[in-house]
């Protein structure tokens, strides 16, 4: 009796417009696998079509991810090759995928990755932005107070800021910008590898005035890039002596041995040292 070897996960990068985008690997091996797991099979029939191809799909998305893992490890067990896509772009991006690889994987099965389309670095090669640091914010929340929280936490980062936004929520997202971000340099990608592709750049309020004059610039998906916080050189006014910051715990009720383990995780030094002059300076007291 022959042992069936498992056969392989392939997570397939698809065009996010433009369908010459494809890559010819990923084209033959939507071709060549047993079955494709699409996050939408009326979507992704289009591409299918668009390339001749006729494997079956099923489909895999945030409602049923966690239920088809045991079904879709069940077909790679019988020696079965399987593509993951999304809709659009590279799958697990802000795309469903993440629990079926991280449960395929901790069950030792192979997982390959096939490189294409992503829009978040699609966007920051034109964009103009530094890029030699940069975080993903992924989709901001759609909830006005949630959406301000979540940009407070990002307002002071040096790096490039980049999220993702729907078209409805757009002028939202900026008008938020207006109010915690208002001198930043911001870049909206919309549309990208497709017949509109739009890069506009501004302050939040230029921005937010252009899509009022032209609504059409509303249109489509986008990827919002923001310049990152000013770097804070620290001023003669604002370093502080290691006696005041000793006194200041002193003056707040800070214990001698908690103030001398918070001295020496922001002046260095080693705790027993600090222990011993904040026994000192408190003495004096």
């Amino acid at each position: 009796m022959t042992h069936q070897h498992p056969g392989t996960l392939y997570v397939v990068a698809t065009p996010i417009g433009n369908l010459d985008d494809l890559t010819p690997r990923a084209a033959r091996v939507l071709a060549d696998v047993s079955r494709i797991a699409a996050e939408d099979t009326r979507h992704s029939a289009r591409l299918l079509g668009h390339l001749g191809v006729n494997t079956p799909m099923m489909s895999l998305h945030e409602h049923n991810e966690a239920q088809r893992v045991d079904t879709l490890d069940g077909y790679l067990l019988a020696g079965e090759n399987i593509a993951l896509i999304s809709d659009a772009g590279t799958p697990l991006i802000c795309d469903p995928g993440f629990v079926l690889v991280r449960e395929l994987r901790a069950r030792g099965r192979s997982v390959v990755p096939l490189p294409g389309p992503c829009a978040l670095i699609t966007a920051l090669s034109a964009a103009g932005l530094p890029t030699d640091r940069f975080t993903f914010g992924g989709f901001l929340p759609a909830k006005p107070s949630a959406r301000r929280q979540t940009l407070e936490q990002w307002q002071c980062r040096e790096e490039t800021l980049v999220f993702y936004e729907s078209p409805h929520r757009i002028v939202h997202t900026l008008e938020a910008l207006c109010d915690q971000m208002p001198d930043r340099s911001v870049v909206l990608a919309r549309e990208l590898t497709k017949t509109y592709e739009t890069f506009l750049q501004g302050s939040p309020a230029s921005l937010r005035d252009r899509l009022a004059d032209d609504p059409n610039q509303s249109r489509g998906e986008f990827v919002i890039m923001i310049s990152g916080a000013p770097k804070m050189e620290p001023s003669d006014e604002q370093t502080m002596s290691a006696d005041e910051l000793l006194a200041a715990l002193l003056a707040e009720g800070i214990g001698v041995k908690q103030g001398a383990s918070v001295a020496a995780r922001m002046l260095g030094g080693r705790k027993q040292e600090w222990y011993a002059r904040l026994q000192a300076m408190k003495g004096q007291h």
